[in-house]
């Protein structure tokens, strides 16, 4: 009896092992994908810095082509904001190596935000469920209402980082530019998903410990009266 007990502590050990170990898993690969969206702006930057503009505009391009590329291989799909992101770039860098013009590449980040904003704009009117519930439902249980609320905040940040990066683009240099997109838009961004992240925390399921047995939640023995 006593080293079925000794067994099924250990088995509880186990499966909380393996839980926590999932978990870690999960948020690793988070990183490694947010990593990895970043890596042609972070390319981009540095060879900027290293080159010019032209240049730092065709490692943008070939980056975008291996990172749809890449994932591609990986998972046999194509997630649809590089693909729309790829297709951006190609034009508007395009345009900016064959013209000798920085500012199409400049303003590719204004239509790419553009069109993610009308992407999630359109995805009120269309289909069942916003882009934004789609993503994170899984996560979070939000009211109803408060989906297409949550999905208009982030298309109006969309639309809002479009105008702000056409701003800098025409009212300071080239320098300044680029350290904006990178970090300017960046630290907007993380503002947004920080202020997002404390509005949902109370709709945030916390998964269980199973099979894991509390302490204080075990049965205690019936003290014999004397």
């Amino acid at each position: 009896m006593i080293g079925l007990l000794r067994r099924g502590c250990d088995l509880n050990k186990i499966i909380f092992f393996c839980h926590q170990l999932t978990l870690q898993t999960d948020e690793a690969l988070t990183h490694m994908k947010f990593l990895f969206d970043f890596f042609p702006v972070l390319l981009f930057f540095i060879a900027y810095k290293m080159y010019d503009a032209f240049v730092a505009t065709a490692v943008l391009i070939v980056a975008s082509f291996v990172q749809v590329g890449w994932y591609w291989l990986q998972y046999r799909r194509v997630e649809k904001m590089h693909l729309i992101t790829l297709v951006l770039v190609v034009i508007f860098g395009g345009a900016t190596l064959l013209l000798n013009d920085e500012k199409f590449i400049q303003w590719k980040v204004t239509v790419v935000n553009w069109a993610f904003g009308v992407v999630f704009i359109g995805s009120q009117f269309i289909g069942k469920k916003t882009i934004i519930q789609r993503m994170m439902e899984s996560s979070a249980q939000l009211p109803a209402p408060l989906w297409p609320k949550l999905n208009m905040a982030w298309a109006a940040f969309f639309i809002f980082l479009g105008f702000l990066n056409l701003y800098v683009a025409d009212q300071y240099d080239m320098d300044t530019w680029v350290n904006f997109k990178l970090f300017g838009l960046t630290g907007l961004s993380f503002a947004f998903i920080i202020a997002q992240a404390l509005f949902l925390a109370r709709y945030i399921e916390e998964p269980a410990k199973e099979g894991v047995v509390e302490a204080d939640s075990r049965p205690k023995p019936k003290q014999e009266e004397s």
